[in-house]
């Protein structure tokens, strides 16, 4: 019999999957079970709740007729219930009683219909259910009962591609009762029966080098040729799928350069030229006034160069901040668009877009449009997005809140302010029509890129801006005292859409208006302060984070730029539990974070600004950074330092940044580095503070020397404690050379292991206790039969841990024969 390999079938369209309720465990009065195959939101009646929440409870569903089923959708009531799952499992399968599980999660308390991506696939193919069964395990309300509003399936029943399907799952089935069968049999070191079961079916166990390393490890006890063979292992890369599965490690390192170099600031903006390898900065603020000096940064030559000390002067922008870049390669040229202004200059002969180019090959700077709003774009707006599309040589702009004159009643929506608040999260807008109710709050609206809490937005303890000329702009002394606003009727703020900017034609298309809305299954909320990336084979954009309003949006949005489908991405992610805070370890919400892509490797990094805490009613300014990795559909925290004290943090200054936000961040894709620069510590006892200093950071996973050396570690200590079983001698002198030159015994971890391994050797336990045995054994054989048991299972132990280190494709089943027989 030959391993059956097939191919999934692309491109096949889903369908709505027809069903009916076969089983129940319970339900209570009229929630009946078949109540969620009718989507009614509003109708508190129209759902399935159990009669109880102690488990087992369940749903069965029977298809129409068998289908490979992709997709499942809950909907939901119109507002949180206590009765939403909070947890549950979906198992599926062609017998209602041998089933597969589909997927673990939980679904949100709110009124969102929630999809989820089922598993569908085994190996190298997909196969078909007739059943799915639905398991809720907790409700979001202590113990209350459990409610399904409605479920809807989605997949592919076509006739001939599920009867393929389930022909793959059969043989698929077949081959891998074999293997457990060879394993079982090789375990019991039957091996007339392996060799007689392999030479029937033609089935092999794992691939040839893994059984090679068994023979010569268990079999033969060829602890050398072991360690050989592992060598070879890492040189072919079989290993490279357990490197890449390593979290990363992140190292700071100072950038000191000589010479002249940037200033103090925040809200600047940085751009990376992959070809030159050159940094560009332009502009920022610093802490008194908007700035348009622009410098470069050669990563190769390790050295800032001023390239004009106010561009305006060179037909460039004006001072400004919270503005965007976006570099194309490919023409080399970058292009500016959007400012921050302060309140008193929110007037209409002001409040003009402006959008220029810069021609990096001739220093050159160019006034594309005076107003990108008059030519079909943006208004002028700060805190947005900008990414290119080098393919198709466009600029796609998305968020940012809109500026508009103060007095704009007429472009605004009416909405009515609360007059009540407290801390950092009492946000007042900026366009107010006054009362006479002062109040003492501190305010966190205005430029997120400018804002000091719990100062004035800008930064600038009230100082407003003035224009001395309608290209220049000056500053006026504080006119207002701090924490001082007024409450009253306010107008909503405004944010952008998303647009597209067609280079060689110079025009602006608007794709998708603000929304403040639910789409009818993705959500997709103009903001402002998020993150937004562009991968150019994918063709699609990620949009995270973010403010709207009072509103920290934490949710994960892509949007397929040719096809224009909207994926809501956070509904169904993953996330390693490793120690970072965030809801369901995913990345705090909050704005002004940093994110960079690299479309080779496939994965997103987020460096943390502004954070909002579920558990916590205030911001936090902290360090952390994460990475998403698009093919696990996975969050990690690779590093987290919560430490606010001041006197740490000088302590640190030459270890790794301060926590800030308002920073920039750029990423060397070619060599694998950020570099970040400036940025506002957040300091409310020095509100104009802003940093000067610049980082680099390296990411890096252990590297195929590490990995080897810990593979050696494992086997000489294997080795060791079989030693030690019999001859306490040999084993010490093996301890003492060659398992130590292994050890770095610098490191304290390392050293303590080495130390207990010669501890377990001389140390006993108490009078009239049986010898000691090395760590992990059990006491030492008294016959030579024991004794050969007690060697076979630790050298089978060791290839089982040396095969963790290959991919599944290459390792035997994980599952055992014994497993299946219970009592």
């Amino acid at each position: 019999m030959a391993e059956c390999k097939t191919q999934k079938d692309e491109g096949v369209k889903m369908k709505k999957l027809e069903y009916s309720v076969h089983s129940y465990s319970s339900y209570s009065t009229t929630y009946v079970p078949e109540n969620i195959k009718v989507d009614k939101s509003t109708d508190q009646s129209s759902r399935w709740s159990s009669d109880s929440n102690f488990p087992p409870q369940y749903l069965v569903l029977k298809l129409e007729r068998p289908a490979i089923v992709k997709t499942i959708t809950f909907g939901k009531f119109e507002k949180t219930h206590v009765c939403n799952l909070k947890k549950f499992k979906i198992f599926g399968g062609l017998d209602e009683n041998t089933t597969i599980e589909l997927l673990d999660w939980g679904l949100k308390n709110d009124s969102t219909p929630e999809t989820f991506d089922l598993k569908c696939s085994l190996g190298d193919g997909e196969f078909p259910c007739s059943y799915i069964r639905i398991e809720p395990f907790q409700s979001w309300g202590p113990s209350f009962n459990f409610s399904i509003w409605y479920v809807e399936l989605q997949g592919d029943d076509d006739s001939g591609r599920v009867r393929r399907a389930a022909q793959w799952l059969e043989q698929y089935r077949d081959i891998e009762i074999t293997k457990l069968c060879m394993k079982y049999f090789r375990q019991k070191n039957h091996m007339d029966i392996y060799n007689l079961l392999q030479s029937a079916t033609g089935i092999r166990l794992e691939h040839p080098l893994l059984t090679q390393l068994f023979n010569v490890l268990v079999h033969e006890g060829d602890y050398e040729q072991v360690e050989q063979l592992m060598t070879n292992a890492i040189n072919n890369d079989y290993l490279a799928w357990y490197i890449s599965q390593q979290d990363y490690r992140p190292t700071w390192t100072p950038v000191d350069t000589p010479g002249p170099r940037p200033g103090m600031r925040g809200g600047h903006q940085m751009t990376l030229d992959p070809q030159t390898e050159t940094i560009y900065l332009l502009g920022g603020w610093d802490g008194t006034q908007d700035l348009s000096d622009f410098w470069s940064y050669s990563i190769r030559d390790a050295r800032w160069t001023l390239i004009c000390p106010n561009v305006e002067y060179v037909g460039g922008p004006t001072p400004r901040s919270c503005h965007k870049l976006c570099l194309d390669p490919e023409r080399r040229q970058i292009f500016v668009l959007g400012r921050y202004l302060d309140q008193q200059l929110r007037q209409p002969e002001f409040l003009k877009s402006d959008f220029y180019l810069y021609d990096m090959d001739s220093n050159t700077w160019t006034l594309i449009s005076w107003d990108t709003a008059s030519v079909g774009g943006p208004r002028l707006i700060f805190d947005h997005q900008m990414c290119l599309d080098s393919k198709h040589s466009k600029i796609y702009v998305f968020g940012g809140r809109v500026l508009t004159p103060s007095s704009g009643q007429s472009e605004e929506r009416l909405i009515t302010s609360s007059s009540g608040g407290s801390g950092a999260n009492s946000h007042i807008n900026n366009n107010i029509v006054p009362l006479s109710i002062p109040v003492s709050l501190p305010s966190s609206v205005g430029g997120a890129e400018r804002f000091s809490p719990p100062q004035n937005p800008s930064g600038s303890l009230g100082n407003a801006a003035m224009p001395s000329s309608p290209s220049g702009l000056a500053h006026s002394p504080p006119s207002a005292p701090l924490h001082s606003v007024t409450v009253g009727v306010t107008y909503e703020q405004i944010f952008s859409g998303l647009y597209a900017y067609h280079i060689p034609t110079s025009s602006w298309e608007q794709i998708i208006p603000d929304s403040n809305c639910t789409h009818a299954r993705h959500p997709i909320k103009s903001r402002a302060g998020h993150s937004m990336l562009f991968h150019p084979e994918l063709r699609k954009l990620y949009i995270f984070a973010g403010q709207r309003n009072k509103e920290y949006l934490n949710d994960f949005i892509s949007y397929n730029v040719d096809t224009h489908e909207i994926e809501s991405i956070q509904e169904n992610i993953k996330s390693k539990q490793d120690g970072c805070n965030g809801s369901q370890g995913l990345p705090a919400s909050g704005f002004t974070r940093r994110a960079t892509i690299d479309p080779v490797l496939n994965e997103i990094y987020v460096l943390s600004g502004l954070s909002k805490e579920k558990e916590k009613r205030e911001e936090t300014v902290q360090n952390s950074f994460w990475v998403y990795q698009m093919g696990k559909n996975q969050w990690s925290c690779v590093y987290k330092n919560e430490n606010s004290g001041e006197h740490y943090w000088s302590k640190m200054a030459h270890v790794e940044p301060c926590p800030r936000f308002a920073h920039q961040l750029v990423y060397d894709s070619v060599n694998k580095v950020h570099y970040l620069f400036g940025g506002n510590p957040g300091k409310a006892c020095s509100p104009r503070l802003r940093l000067d200093d610049f980082w680099r950071l390296q990411l890096s996973r252990p590297t195929r020397d590490q990995i080897l050396a810990r593979t050696k570690v494992l086997v000489r200590t294997a080795k060791f404690q079989e030693l030690s079983l019999c001859d306490r001698l040999s084993a010490l002198q093996y301890l003492q050379t060659s398992l130590s030159e292994l050890i770095n015994h610098d490191d304290k971890e390392q050293s303590l292991e080495f130390r207990r391994l010669a501890q377990h050797l001389f140390i006993g336990g108490g009078e009239g206790s049986p010898p000691p045995s090395p760590p992990s054994s059990s006491p030492l054989p008294t016959t030579k039969v024991s004794l050969s048991g007690e060697i076979n299972a630790r050298r089978s132990q060791l290839y089982k841990d040396l095969t963790l280190y290959f991919p599944q494709s290459m390792t035997p089943p994980k599952q055992n024969l014994q497993d299946i027989i219970r009592f």
